[in-house]
């Protein structure tokens, strides 16, 4: 027994220095990656020297027999550094990019595998050099941490989903082989280290979602839909895959594939800082991009057309839309939306008898007011030539495509023949009932908001979203890009008063909470959600919510915890925006204004009224001369927040 026991330890020690290890660094060394390439390819990546996703095996399974990462014989490396500014067509959260890597290729018999260390995360992606077709049976991405932590996990019931999910809060070890959630989701490390894992350059193939591991309780690893072979289309909107194949995609000749993303921070405040997602997306497509326009949006559905204090019958008519496009034009928003409604839902080429879209589209230039028009994918699809072609003929800016509920092979290609269509006729496109931005925003810039969020829209019919909620969602689905959560209620309610009213919604939380909403969530398109006839009512709030911008110069995330709470700077120019929201707990936030250059300023705020926590709408104004040496407490109530415009003196 003892000489068996030798030879087995002196295998081991033979097995484990045939082994081959490589590393990359971040640009500061603050991130470190380190592969292993053995009978199996692992990575694992450190922060300050730290583990935080342990030694994690990767692979990928195609159709000839050829396994990416298996007993895998390195033939050559190659490390570069890059440093490079970005600037996007449509400004995020910054009007520049600054994007610095070193990235680290290891070359193998027929592909390669390529990982980035930046100084925020880290990055991996398979690259194929076959040149015939072929498809991809699995791909296996794995997350291995090591310890049982807590996690936010947006669960899935099914891949046929608009991916607008609660974000739960379990252990890893939770978290089985039969549950999975949508990406991006976000780990717990402890310490107050978080690590946000999504995906980035999402083209021609499967998104990710993220299942549990029966082969260890604290590991994550990716799922992802076969290519549909079959669907049955149940409504006009809902078109279900019925059957899908054995495989993951069919390929063709040399090509990327999706980086897989870990987004690792030491603070809260610099998950919702990040721009890692976008920066790995793929480069421009479209050279001339000076037509796309973003701004501020008067939206028809959340409010049902119930407009009030006119001469006519309102609904889904011209005259309707014409009040809309008068209060966009008074208040200088730059669009309105015909949501469901304007067409005929079996043929999008018919409109309903009370709409003429020409003469709407003729009256909002006279405003300066441009329309954009809610279709339903299938719909758009089954006439898209015929219908884009007319919809730039009226001189339509842009569409809501909806429904999609789908991120296969096929559906994820039908999110780009989309945009690029839409681009050749200079029309936006805002994707609903979609899966989170990762990358096609970057090659066509025209793609200029996404949804693939619990938003507004399901306080319809729901308590959810609520204030926990929001205060969540910057930390995990903003962190992918833009969100269309559609905000901008001036009906508000307390925990206690809230009702669900399908007709004249209400918001959870405060009505300060709302306006913090301009602020703290990111969307080119910006949705003014609530009935123009209550905004008439509500000129304090028009006067903040007529000039908050869609889009950012700068941006500086002052305090923020997960679930909890959020403040940020933001500047449009030579103004700073600051806005502040908490769950259902009151809280006061000391909030340091060192961002501002010299000189006084003048700081206008809008903040919840003294009785905020009886009476949900209940805000107060207030003007304040600060400085860069300012020191500002903010008091939201229950729900609550805070909003305020800082102008030089």
């Amino acid at each position: 027994m003892r000489r068996i026991s030798t030879l087995i330890l002196l295998l081991s020690i033979i097995f484990s220095l045939s082994a081959k290890e490589y590393s990359v660094e971040s640009p500061s060394g603050k991130i470190t990656i380190k592969v292993t390439v053995d009978e199996a390819v692992k990575y694992a990546v450190l922060l300050n020297g730290i583990e935080i996703v342990s030694p994690s095996a990767i692979s990928m399974e195609l159709s000839d027999g050829t396994f990416f990462g298996k007993t895998a014989k390195v033939k050559k490396t190659k490390t570069i550094s890059v440093s490079e500014e970005i600037i996007p067509v449509v400004k995020r959260k910054y009007a520049k990019i600054q994007n610095e890597y070193n990235q680290l290729t290891l070359s193998f018999k027929g592909y390669a595998l390529q990982f980035k260390a930046y100084d925020e995360g880290a990055a991996y992606r398979w690259v194929s050099e076959k040149k015939d077709t072929y498809k991809v049976v699995n791909e296996e991405a794995t997350f291995v941490f090591p310890a049982d932590h807590k996690i936010w996990f947006p669960e899935e019931e099914s891949m046929f989903t608009h991916q607008e999910r609660e974000y739960l809060r379990e252990n890893l070890s939770n978290i089985n082989a039969d549950r999975f959630g949508s990406t991006g989701m976000l780990v717990d490390c402890g310490n107050g280290v978080k690590t946000y894992i999504s995906e980035s350059d999402l083209m021609d193939y499967a998104g990710m979602f993220i299942q549990g591991s029966d082969k260890n309780p604290n590991a994550l690893v990716g799922k992802f839909a076969g290519v549909v072979l079959e669907e049955k289309q149940l409504t006009d909107r809902d078109v279900k895959p019925t059957k899908h194949a054995d495989y993951i995609a069919e390929c063709k000749g040399p090509r990327t594939f999706p980086w897989r993303v870990m987004l690792i921070t030491e603070k809260d405040e610099d998950l919702v800082q990040s721009e890692l997602i976008y920066k790995l997306g793929p480069e421009r497509k479209l050279e001339v991009t000076d037509w796309i326009k973003p701004g501020k949006v008067a939206w028809d559905w959340w409010n049902a057309n119930n407009i009030y204090g006119v001469d006519f019958e309102a609904g889904v008519n011209n005259d309707t839309y014409k009040y809309y496009i008068d209060f966009a034009s008074k208040y200088g928003l730059d669009y309105i939306i015909l949501d469901e409604g304007w067409y005929v839902l079996s043929d999008i080429m018919k409109q309903e008898k009370d709409i003429d879209i020409q003469e709407l589209v003729d009256y909002g230039k006279e405003k300066n007011v441009g329309i954009i028009l809610w279709v339903v994918w299938k719909a758009l699809d089954d006439k898209l030539t015929e219908a884009l072609d007319q919809f730039q003929k009226w001189g339509v800016k842009g569409i809501k495509i909806d429904f999609m509920q789908r991120d296969d092979q096929w559906m994820v290609n039908f999110y780009e023949k989309i945009a690029k269509e839409c681009a050749d006729r200079e029309l936006l496109v805002d994707y609903h009932g979609a899966y989170k931005p990762s990358g096609l925003n970057r090659k066509y810039p025209n793609v200029i908001s996404y949804e693939g969020l619990k938003g507004m829209e399901n306080n319809k019919w729901s308590p959810l979203p609520e204030p926990e909620h929001n205060v969540t969602l910057p930390f995990i689905r903003m962190v992918a890009g833009a969100m269309d959560f559609t905000p901008g209620a001036m009906i508000n309610a307390t925990k206690k008063n809230y009702s669900i009213v399908f007709t004249e919604p209400m918001s959870p939380g405060t009505r300060c909470h709302q306006l913090g909403m301009y602020v703290v969530f990111e969307s080119p398109l910006q949705m003014l959600a609530d009935n123009p006839s209550n905004y008439y009512r509500e000129p304090e709030c028009m006067e903040f919510l007529s000039v908050v911008p869609s889009v950012w110069d700068d941006t500086k995330v002052l305090k923020g915890k997960v679930s909890d709470y959020i403040a940020i700077a933001r500047r449009s120019g030579d103004t700073w925006y600051v806005g502040a929201m908490t769950d259902w707990d009151a809280r006061t936030l000391e909030l340091d204004l060192d961002f501002l250059g010299s000189g006084s300023y003048k700081m206008q705020v809008w903040k919840d009224g003294i009785n905020a926590d009886k009476h949900a709408a209940d805000f107060a104004q207030e003007e304040l001369e600060v400085s860069g040496n300012s020191k500002i407490k903010v008091k939201m109530a229950p729900g609550g927040g805070w909003v305020a415009i800082i102008t030089k003196k």
